[in-house]
């Protein structure tokens, strides 16, 4: 499994990447890995707030449904419309085209409290 090295990561599998003063999150390969072929993303709407740890949406498989958790707290200023057509994107490209949401954190320190690739990647080998 490749890690973006410039990402953070959650326990719950999700990565954030920093742009600016935004966050982009997803979900990572490990993730969309376990659930098996995506049929469907369902995300929040532009201007609802997330909060650290809750759920904000779902990604159904056919397996299974999963649902998303905040790694951060903050804004939604954009989310991913075109996963609503081809969720099998984040199945075919997790860290590039199959982003969700992007965020304005409310606490930036919650960025710094999440996983690097090298920590992430030590939990996942242990699962």
């Amino acid at each position: 499994m490749s890690l973006p090295k410039d990402y953070r990561y959650s326990k719950e599998h999700e990565w954030v990447k920093v742009e600016g003063d935004k966050v982009r999150i997803g979900i990572t390969e490990f993730a969309q890995d376990e659930l098996g072929d995506i049929v469907f993303v369902e995300l929040p709407e532009v201007g609802d707030e997330l909060e650290l740890d809750e759920p904000f949406g779902s990604v159904e498989s056919v397996k299974t449904v999963s649902e998303l958790y905040a790694p951060v707290s903050g804004k939604i200023v954009e989310i991913n419309e075109e996963l609503e057509d081809s969720p099998e994107l984040v199945n075919e490209s997790p860290f590039e085209k199959a982003w969700m949401v992007v965020v304005e954190p409310s606490d930036t320190s919650q960025i710094e409290d999440l996983m690097s690739a090298d920590e992430y990647q030590e939990m996942t080998d242990s699962e």
